[in-house]
C-alpha cells in the first residue's frame, strides 16, 4: 500500500540532486505542495518553468508549515542553512537531506532544530558530473541506492524511508559511522583517485589526448565533477578515508615495484587478485556526483589536462 502523501515538502538548494528530487516529487503526487529555495535567481526560474516547485520562498520563511524538508545544499552549508530555516519549523516536521557524509550532520544538525522536529540523515547514491537545475531529472532516483541513517524517532524515520521509495530509491538503513566508512571506499575514493591522475595529465605527451579511448573517458569521467563540492565532502570525512588511501596506496606500490622488477608472473597475480577481488565484490557504478549541488556554489575552476576533456559532456566525457 503507497504511503499517505505528505502535505508540504520543502527543497533547500535546487541543483542537481535537489531540483530532480523537486521534479519526482510533484510528478509523482508524493505531496499536496512542494516549497523550493534558494540564493540562485536561475535556479529559481528554472524549477518554476519546468513545474519542479509550486512556489519559491525565502529562506527564513520556506518551513512554515513544512511536513518534510530536504537539506539540498553542500555538505559544508547545512548548519547554516538550517540555523536560518529551523526557527519557522514547527513540532512534528521532519528534516533530511542528501549529503555524502553522515557523521557531522548527525552530530550536528539535531541540535539546531526546535522542540519537536526530528533529523534523519538521507543520502542518495545518485548524481552527475553535470551541475544545476537545468540538468535535474525527475527519474534520477529511479533505482538507485538511498541510504538513510537510525533515527531517534520512528515515526521520522519511517517518513523519510517512505519519501524516497515514493520517488523510486531502494532505500537501505545504515549507522552514520558505518555509511561514512562504506562511501569512503566505493565513492570517495574513486573520486581522489580519479582527480589525481587528472591532475597528473599536465605531465603527459601534448599529443596522448588524440589517443583518449573509451577506457581513459571511463575512468576519468568523475574528475569532471564540481571541484569546490567535492573538496567540501573529502574533508568532511577524511577520517573515514584514511583506511582507503592507505590501501590504495600500497596496491600501488606493490604494482610499481613489481613493474620495476619486471616481474610479469607478479604483475599477473597482482592484476588477477584485483580483479577476482572486484567481482567478488559485485559493487554497481556508481554516479559521478552523489551531493546535491546545490546552485548555492560558485562555478569551479576548469580541470587540469583540460586538453584531454573535450568533447560533448553528455557522452559522459
Amino acid at each position: 500500500m503507497s504511503p499517505t502523501p505528505l502535505g508540504r515538502v520543502v527543497i533547500v538548494g535546487l541543483g542537481l540532486l535537489g531540483g530532480s528530487v523537486a521534479l519526482a516529487a510533484r510528478r509523482r503526487g508524493v505531496a499536496t505542495e512542494v516549497v523550493g529555495a534558494t540564493r540562485s535567481a536561475a535556479a529559481a526560474r528554472e524549477a518554476l518553468a519546468r513545474g519542479a516547485v509550486d512556489r519559491i520562498a525565502p529562506l527564513a520563511e520556506a518551513g512554515h508549515g513544512a511536513d518534510l524538508v530536504v537539506l539540498g545544499t553542500p555538505v559544508g552549508a547545512m548548519a547554516r542553512v538550517l540555523r536560518e530555516l529551523a526557527p519557522g519549523l514547527a513540532a512534528g516536521a521532519v528534516v533530511t537531506d542528501v549529503g555524502s557524509v553522515k557523521v557531522p550532520l548527525v552530530e550536528t544538525l539535531p541540535g539546531l532544530l526546535p522542540p519537536g522536529v526530528h533529523y534523519v540523515g538521507s543520502h542518495p547514491m545518485a548524481g552527475s558530473h553535470h551541475r544545476g537545475m537545468a540538468h535535474a531529472r525527475e527519474d534520477l532516483l529511479e533505482g538507485t541506492v538511498c541510504v538513510v541513517t537510525e533515527a531517534v524517532e520512528d515515526a521520522a524515520g519511517e517518513r523519510v524511508v517512505d519519501f524516497w521509495r515514493s520517488l523510486g530509491a531502494r532505500v537501505v538503513r545504515r549507522s552514520a559511522d558505518r555509511h561514512d566508512a562504506e562511501v569512503a571506499w566505493v565513492s570517495h575514493l574513486p573520486h581522489v583517485l580519479a582527480f589525481a591522475f587528472a591532475g597528473a595529465l599536465d605531465a603527459a605527451p601534448a599529443a596522448a589526448a588524440e589517443l583518449a579511448g573509451a577506457g581513459f573517458r571511463d575512468f576519468t569521467r568523475i574528475a569532471r565533477s564540481d571541484a569546490e563540492l567535492w573538496a567540501d565532502i573529502l574533508t568532511a570525512n577524511r577520517k573515514a578515508l584514511a583506511a582507503p588511501l592507505g590501501a590504495a596506496g600500497a596496491a600501488l606500490e606493490r604494482l610499481a615495484r613489481a613493474l620495476e622488477a619486471g616481474d610479469a608472473e607478479g604483475l599477473d597475480r597482482l592484476l588477477s587478485a584485483a580483479r577476482t577481488a572486484l567481482l567478488e565484490a559485485s559493487l554497481p557504478e556508481e554516479p559521478a556526483c552523489t551531493s546535491g549541488s546545490a546552485g548555492l556554489e560558485p562555478d569551479s575552476a576548469p580541470a587540469r589536462g583540460e586538453r584531454f576533456f573535450k568533447g560533448d559532456p553528455d557522452q559522459g566525457l
